[in-house]
């Protein structure tokens, strides 16, 4: 953008060095504005602001201060005063286009769209040729029906410009019809497909426009004359399909939709565009579902179909509560034309998953990973599978390749979920710091993950860690779920370890309260508590109850016949 700048050669001189010697107001105002440029720039914000309004003081008619005091405006968020000096700036020298673009540029932002149209407007007159000025009134023009007829003379001007294009000639024809001119919105297309009487997408267009005007016979003259060139154009047997559909002639819209499903040169979304349209037309009428899947059926069977259509397909089948059977057929049969549609193997994954059909879940998944490296969600699921299966080691390998593709916008919930599974394997198999690393990372991607904080503090506690933090964290998880019997336990035992022992045995009467059948541990934890607050024959009841469910226990029994509290030493 260029500004104009006037500085005196005078002071490039040698003969004025200091400011002492300027003697006239116009070597003044350039000795503070060559100041003012200097600050801003070595990015002195506050010295070149003061020092351009002083320049004003000198020379309240030198355009350039204004321009350059409404950036600082705009930067203190004073934007009406930005507005005011651009304008201001403008109004000094009218002929300085960057001024002009800046002005209504700045109208725009403030929705001053009758301003900014004028603005522009002078843009346009001071260069004729700027194509995204003329694009810009076209659009301005074009907010207000009133409008419309300037907004058709700048597109004839762009049109002068360009040429005859698609582009200008659909904004014009469009403008014509919401004009209620369609002879006008004919005529234009006409031209078009005049102009590239070789392009059939123009003579499809200029068919359309007929139909709109009641021209049935002669639209089909051209859509028949491009079908004879081109039998599977898509374009023209959409348009026919609509004009059927608008006349209620269901059999010939039927069939015009089998051939644009089957035999057309329609993209995939153009297929897709066209299923939804029937199925929610069959769901209006019924839900018939017969007519739709034969619809469905022939689209996957013909040549080079997309798979997206079978997974719209498999959508659909869960929409009507087809058999699961049925649909992952219909899934499979997407996976053997992409094997790296990971959509479709994810949906096989959860159906299997549902069913308890874990070798299935880690075959699924051993299968996406070489297709998917990438994909996280893989690697839980294998992992997971595998560790309900008791393979730890097979697990944890999984788990650890899944934290290698680990991105940062990867779904918090699995990471942390991958993590903290990770952890409690990584303990179970004895690798105790490893598995508090997991821990923390789990909870950098979710701090809320209550398992992983019960788990971990439980495991800080029986390792001898720190019960400090522990306890926060087992108390951050009983806040979140206060029935939870497993997180009222693991905060009971923590208390009991700080030799807390009257709040423990509170918070062990709400895990037995909650939990109607306790585990072997949750119970000796109670006998424990109340041995140590002095209830020696509650304690040995519970130790009893423990012992039947864990028979083999021998601190247990050994606490029974001795009917005393005995710490077990850790291995």
């Amino acid at each position: 953008m260029k500004i104009k700048i006037f500085i005196l050669g005078i002071l490039l001189s040698s003969q004025i060095t200091t400011y002492a010697q300027i003697s006239s107001d116009a070597e003044r105002y350039d000795y503070f504005f060559l100041e003012a440029m200097t600050e801003r720039e070595k990015g002195n914000a506050s010295a070149a602001f003061e020092l351009l309004r002083h320049c004003l003081e000198i020379n309240p008619e030198a355009s350039e201060t204004y321009y350059y005091l409404a950036h600082y405006y705009l930067g203190m968020k004073q934007n009406g005063k930005a507005l005011e000096a651009f304008r201001k700036a403008s109004e000094l020298e009218p002929d300085n286009v960057s001024y002009l673009e800046t002005l209504a540029q700045m109208y725009l932002q403030s929705q001053d769209l009758k301003a900014a149209t004028e603005t522009f407007e002078k843009l346009s007159k001071a260069e004729p040729e700027r194509e995204d000025v003329l694009g810009m009134l076209v659009q301005l023009y074009s907010e207000d029906e009133k409008q419309y007829s300037k907004a058709i003379d700048i597109l004839n001007r762009l049109e002068e410009i360009d040429g005859m294009n698609e582009r200008i000639s659909y904004a014009k024809a469009d403008l014509y019809w919401k004009m209620d001119n369609g002879k006008a919105a004919l005529a234009e297309m006409k031209k078009l497909a005049d102009q590239y009487p070789y392009d059939l997408n123009y003579r499809n267009a200029y068919a359309d426009m007929l139909l709109a005007n009641d021209q049935d016979k002669k639209a089909f003259d051209i859509y028949r004359g491009i079908l004879k060139e081109e039998p599977g154009n898509s374009k023209v047997l959409m348009s026919l399909r609509t004009y059927f559909l608008a006349k209620g002639n269901t059999a010939a819209a039927d069939s015009t939709t089998i051939k644009i499903l089957t035999e057309s040169n329609a993209n995939t979304d153009e297929k897709i565009y066209i299923l939804r349209q029937e199925v929610m037309e069959s769901e209006n009428n019924g839900g018939d579902s017969i007519k739709v899947l034969s619809l469905f059926e022939r689209t996957i069977s013909a040549k080079d179909s997309d798979p997206g259509i079978g997974l719209l397909m498999a959508s659909y089948m869960q929409l009507k509560n087809m058999p699961k059977e049925d649909i992952n057929r219909v899934l499979e049969g997407v996976l053997n034309k992409a094997p790296d549609n990971a959509s479709a193997r994810l949906q096989l994954i959860a159906d299997a998953w549902e069913k308890k059909d874990l070798d299935r879940v880690v075959n699924l998944c051993a299968a996406a990973r070489q297709y998917n490296p990438d994909e996280m969600a893989f690697y839980y699921y294998q992992g997971v599978a595998l560790a309900q299966q008791d393979k730890n080691a097979e697990a944890i390998e999984a788990f650890r390749n899944g934290i290698g593709v680990i991105k940062e916008d990867s779904s918090p919930d699995i990471v942390s979920d991958l993590y903290a599974i990770l952890g409690d394997l990584l303990y179970q198999d004895g690798y105790k710091q490893e598995a508090f690393a997991a821990y923390d990372s789990c909870l950098q991607w979710k701090p809320e993950n209550y398992s992983c904080l019960n788990n971990y503090a439980y495991f800080l506690c029986e390792d001898g860690g720190d019960l400090e933090k522990a306890e926060k964290m087992s108390y951050k998880a009983i806040k979140a779920e206060a029935k939870n019997a497993t997180f009222l336990d693991t905060y009971a035992w923590i208390l009991f370890k700080q030799e807390r022992f009257a709040e423990a045995k509170i918070y062990i009467e709400q895990t037995l309260q909650c939990d109607s059948d306790s585990s072997a541990v949750i119970i000796e934890h109670a006998g424990d508590i109340y041995a140590k607050c002095d209830n020696i024959d509650k304690a040995v009841e519970l130790w009893k109850e423990a012992l039947r469910k864990s028979p083999d226990n021998e601190i247990l029994a050994r606490k029974v016949r001795q009917r005393k509290y005995i710490r077990e030493t850790k291995k």
